[in-house]
């Protein structure tokens, strides 16, 4: 009984806050796209919402430790397209798919390692390293695939990302479940989860602690190439084939799911509950633009405002609670 207060309370506090404003521009979303269609409701339209984005929202979950951590990585797109390729390459010249897709996802790690070296033992800004890796991954992927395109993979390999695997539930889905409750937990309720926390309140207090800050930057880009060639590899079993280009102009969608949760750009807060409740937001608001007949374009720049409003909201709403607190504290001294 008094575990189940606690998690209605915890629920309640989040609601009060930015995530019970996002949590209500939801319910209008929803009402708002069901007025296009009488199925839009339905389990198997929301599910499918998911499917069509699931690579992006795997990444969102490591992205969103880099930023608590007080880092971002502007490459994961590029990471994602960069493995596929090297899985992709190494399949068409006669390696075993399955030796392929490890080959891809150590590609990842190495990327993520990379990272975590300028931005944690060289002290780069990770803006600028990931900047540049953007690119630099991004070119490595075109070079090695040039105008061309690698498909004919097998059948079991295709179906991973095409077919459901139970029910209308594709393994991307179930997938992405179980590593959001692990990321809930580790982050959440966890030794490491504090540090990421605490490193991203003040890097340099959390040094003078004792707290290797080094490490957990490095665990946590090698993390996030991890986890961008396993999208990677699972988008090139939905689409049936890899390209140079493939996940180009993902990284807008995965920054702006985390920050619109209420995550901070500046690190140490946040939480996993607003970046779920921002998630399905962003697919619902990408799905009506889409019935709405607007092009990629106009859909994108629909997305780059909401990341504004995602930097600003949290920091007034936050202002106007202190504000408030404040005239409380004046109001209760009288």
């Amino acid at each position: 009984m008094a575990s189940q207060n606690r998690f209605f309370q915890f629920i309640w506090s989040k609601l009060k806050g930015w995530e019970g404003f996002l949590f209500l521009v939801l319910i209008a979303v929803l009402i708002w796209n069901s007025s296009a269609g009488t199925n839009y409701l339905t389990v198997l339209n929301q599910v499918n919402l998911f499917t069509l984005s699931i690579e992006k929202i795997l990444v969102v979950i490591t992205m969103a430790f880099l930023i608590v951590n007080g880092e971002i990585d502007l490459s994961v797109a590029s990471v994602m397209g960069l493995s596929a390729v090297t899985m992709a390459y190494a399949f068409n010249n006669g390696v075993p798919l399955w030796l392929a897709i490890i080959i891809g996802i150590l590609t990842g790690a190495l990327c993520g390692l990379f990272n975590g070296f300028w931005v944690a033992v060289v002290g780069i800004n990770s803006l600028i390293v990931t900047l540049a890796m953007l690119i630099g991954f991004r070119g490595f992927a075109r070079g090695i695939m040039e105008n061309n395109y690698i498909g004919d993979f097998p059948e079991w390999f295709n179906a991973i990302g095409q077919k459901p695997l139970w029910g209308p539930i594709p393994f991307g889905v179930f997938l992405f479940l179980a590593l959001f409750i692990i990321a809930v937990i580790i982050l959440q309720n966890s030794g490491f989860g504090r540090r990421v926390y605490v490193i991203g309140s003040n890097a340099d207090v959390a040094r003078f602690s004792g707290l290797k800050t080094r490490k957990v930057k490095l665990i946590l880009y090698m993390a996030s190439g991890v986890m961008a060639a396993v999208a990677g590899i699972l988008l090139s079993a939905r689409l049936g084939s890899v390209r140079g280009d493939l996940a180009t102009g993902f990284e807008l969608d995965i920054i702006t799911m985390v920050l619109l949760g209420g995550v901070s750009i500046f690190g140490g807060s946040g939480s996993l509950f607003g970046v779920f409740i921002s998630i399905i937001l962003v697919l619902n608001v990408r799905n009506g633009m889409g019935l709405l007949m607007l092009s990629e374009h106009f859909q994108r720049g629909v997305i780059a405002i909401l990341l504004i409003l995602s930097v600003l909201g949290p920091f007034i709403i936050g202002r106007i609670v202190e504000w408030n607190k404040r005239r409380r504290w004046k109001v209760e001294d009288q």
